[in-house]
């Protein structure tokens, strides 16, 4: 890696992308962290960016600017936006212009589900990508540990796990800490160099197992349960526009349906190691609670 490697990352402040920069930072890498304000930029510097810079996805001008002296990217698109794919394909298009050697793109599992538009939306850019000249490398992570801390202060203060999809239906999980870390790899060498990686810990678990693991880490009884999707989403003040609602609850209805599958050989392989279970994700927001309890 050259020493004036410099990593563009879309979303440096944020939930998930905010863990993908200190990964580099801990590399050595000098991030640039692409924010929207001041606010994010605090928080982006506070993730370990050396600087920042203010751009929108929608403006490629933005874009020309915030790319200058870049050689990386690492990009994740807003949630269930109506021009995800825009914004994906002007931030390749910007990087092509730029001059941009490796593109590290936060896709998600079977992008190529067609019952699902929030994942379809990503095949755009995934295909952008593989025409760019650019050293792409995809991430295809499955459903996120990280979706679970909405959920939490209700279980641990309530004893109640209650969402919209079945109790019985497994899914491929993922913690985005181990996502990052494969974007860092794949930004700071070239072995991922050209690949599309999906992305899954191990094993496969229901919401059902998902609470017996919450009851053990908590000491006390777990109810799970299941609400229609719009008694839970106005139970948990889901903030979503009615279009952003209703990729969602195509989601949650997918998942009722059909569950979601994935396989953890690849992440594996990528990390040298386990990829962080489920249960030690749990056991990491009980401790959290017991410590701010302590703290308050």
């Amino acid at each position: 890696m050259q020493d004036d490697f410099k990593v563009l990352s879309v979303g440096g402040a944020g939930r998930f992308a905010g863990m993908v920069v200190p990964e580099l930072a801990r590399r050595g890498v000098s991030v640039r962290a692409m924010v929207r304000g001041e606010a994010e930029a605090r928080l982006a510097r506070a993730n370990g960016a050396a600087e920042t810079v203010e751009a929108d996805l929608r403006d490629p001008t933005s874009l020309d600017r915030a790319l200058r002296g870049v050689r990386g990217v690492f990009h994740i698109g807003p949630v269930f936006a109506a021009d995800e794919a825009q914004m994906g394909l002007n931030m390749v298009a910007a990087a092509r212009r730029a001059g941009v050697r490796k593109f590290v793109f936060s896709s998600v599992i079977q992008p190529t589900n067609a019952d699902l538009d929030n994942h379809a939306s990503k095949i755009p850019v995934e295909t952008a990508l593989f025409a760019s000249g650019m050293e792409y490398t995809i991430l295809q992570p499955a459903n996120l540990f990280q979706n679970l801390a909405a959920a939490w202060p209700a279980i641990a203060a309530h004893g109640q796990y209650v969402e919209s999809t079945p109790v019985d239906r497994p899914l491929a999980r993922v913690d985005y800490r181990d996502v990052a870390e494969v974007a860092a790899i794949a930004l700071t060498g070239d072995r991922l160099a050209h690949g599309t990686f999906e992305l899954c810990a191990e094993g496969m678990w229901t919401r059902a197992q998902i609470g017996e693991m919450a009851a053990r880490a908590l000491g006390r009884p777990v109810q799970v349960a299941q609400l229609g999707f719009d008694e839970w989403a106005e139970r948990v003040a889901l903030p979503l526009d009615a279009r952003e609602r209703g990729q969602l609850a195509a989601v949650h209805a997918y998942i009722g349906e059909h569950g979601m599958s994935g396989n953890s050989l690849v992440l594996r392989a990528i990390l040298g190691r386990l990829a962080r279970s489920m249960q030690a994700y749990v056991e990491e927001l009980a401790a959290a609670g017991r410590k701010d309890r302590r703290d308050a």
